[in-house]
């Protein structure tokens, strides 16, 4: 069962992961090991889903590899079993995240509790015990490579900066939840760390970022493409020393673009909403895998294991810190590349390359010919928290018309229409854009990119 907050645990966890820098490959398959059958027996003895997958239990240790590939449809279709504490019931936990004023707060006074968007066409619901939270918030704070060493000489508990997260807010996403929930139990972070959403019209948010002047940003690859435009155009006057990325997959060019625009350095990172800080980058700019808290399977169509430097059809993951919901061989939906020969930085945990989310923003003008940029997952954000349709694809026809494909059919896909137009027509409005033409299709294909995934928002540059 889980505890509330220890901070001789969250101790204890920060002194093993700082450790783990001078871990050799050895050192860091002991600790996967020693975590993964503690997972499993954890699994095998509360989970009722996971009695059944795992199957009769025998002394010796089970390879991982023997062990049955799950996904995210197939465990939310059986949450109620899957969790490993039975006072957790789906339906208690959606009535908890359909009111977005508890964002950040505890379920049942011990857990946190966050939605995770559809990209596979199934929206995931997610349970983090303080445990494995402590896990992913060391992993963030203690992996995250300096941008300024010098600054972080004089101010290593980043006390002087102003941290803005930038994306959706109104929503239980993990992104929020998780900077919600560090505000929760730290005053200092509540006083100098804030939210905003960007949901709103590009010109509010770049008020309310003026205003704010944040020292440090947070954001998406695409959001930050975004405010490099607004700050070359002049409206945007901010000046941070750092910007942070993650969620999408960030270009050599995009970092570029950003960084040369703000005049500061522009990090990446690598996570899920099922496990928030899957990897960091080292100062050569590569990601490192927190293989001593997470495994990653990259596999092919059939799901066998691809070898190092070939791009995988899909990767497992397997979460060693939540043992409230655990997941183990999960198909995540990326395409994982492992690095075939030792980072330059020396470090033991390997070296990947992510073929994550890769959607296009939307560029539309206004009625006064002005272009406006609407960002892919703002996009998806309105059609799934505000029409509750999660299975579909959003192509850009022309500089005034979107057409909306939803993989449902008859009545229900007429329904999943009406509902995407309304909440669509509202948010185009909001940015104003009024006149933007809608098309809509129910039951139609969607059309895959150059990976062979389906891109959810499509950009006229993809035509």
């Amino acid at each position: 069962m889980s505890t509330p907050y220890d901070p001789w645990r969250a101790g204890a966890i920060s002194l093993d992961i700082v450790a783990v820098a001078r871990a050799t490959a050895q050192g860091l398959q002991r600790r996967q090991a020693q975590r993964l059958a503690a997972l499993v027996d954890v699994a095998a003895e509360r989970s009722p889903l996971y009695r059944k997958l795992l199957g009769p239990r025998s002394a010796a240790p089970v390879p991982l590899d023997a062990l049955p590939v799950t996904t995210k449809s197939n465990l939310m279709q059986h949450f109620d079993e899957w969790v490993t504490d039975p006072r957790l019931r789906l339906s208690r936990v959606r009535r908890f995240i359909d009111d977005p004023r508890r964002v950040g707060q505890t379920f049942l006074e011990r857990y946190v509790v966050w939605e995770s968007s559809g990209s596979s066409g199934e929206p995931g619901v997610f349970v983090q015990d303080e445990a494995s939270l402590e896990v992913c918030y060391a992993l963030e704070a203690l992996r995250r490579r300096p941008l300024q060493p010098a600054r972080r000489g004089w101010d290593p508990c980043y006390l002087a900066e102003r941290l803005a997260f930038v994306g959706a807010t109104t929503g239980h996403f993990a992104s929020v939840v998780s900077v919600e929930r560090l505000r929760h139990l730290n005053p200092w972070v509540a006083a100098s760390t804030h939210s905003f959403s960007f949901l709103q019209s590009t010109a509010a948010l770049v008020e309310q970022l003026n205003r704010y002047a944040p020292t440090i940003v947070a954001t998406y690859p695409t959001a930050a493409l975004l405010l490099s435009e607004e700050a070359m155009a002049g409206r945007l006057r901010i000046a941070p020393n750092e910007i942070w990325t993650g969620g999408e997959t960030l270009t050599d060019a995009e970092r570029r673009q950003v960084a040369e625009r703000f005049g500061c350095p522009v990090s990446s990172s690598y996570g899920a909403s099922e496990f928030l800080s899957l990897a960091s980058e080292c100062r050569f700019g590569r990601l490192h895998l927190n293989s001593d808290w997470a495994i990653l399977e990259s596999v092919d169509a059939q799901g066998r294991p691809v070898p190092a430097g070939a791009a995988g059809h899909t990767v497992l993951l397997t979460n060693l810190a939540n043992h409230v919901q655990p997941l183990i061989r999960y198909d995540l939906g990326d395409r994982v590349t492992f690095a075939a020969a030792p980072c330059r930085c020396g470090s033991a945990l390997p070296a990947i390359e992510v073929d994550g989310r890769a959607d296009d923003s939307v560029l539309l003008r206004d009625e006064q010919g002005h272009d406006v940029r609407l960002l892919p997952l703002a996009l998806t954000t309105v059609l799934e928290d505000r029409a509750g349709v999660y299975n579909f694809q959003l192509e850009q026809e022309d500089a005034n018309s979107l057409l909306l494909r939803v993989a449902a059919a008859g009545s229900a896909g007429e329904s999943a229409l009406r509902r995407a137009r309304t909440a669509l027509r509202s948010y185009l409005c909001e940015q104003g854009l009024p006149q933007v033409r809608l098309h809509g299709h129910c039951g139609a294909p969607s059309r895959r990119g150059a990976s062979g995934k389906v891109q959810r928002v499509v950009g006229l540059a993809s035509h």
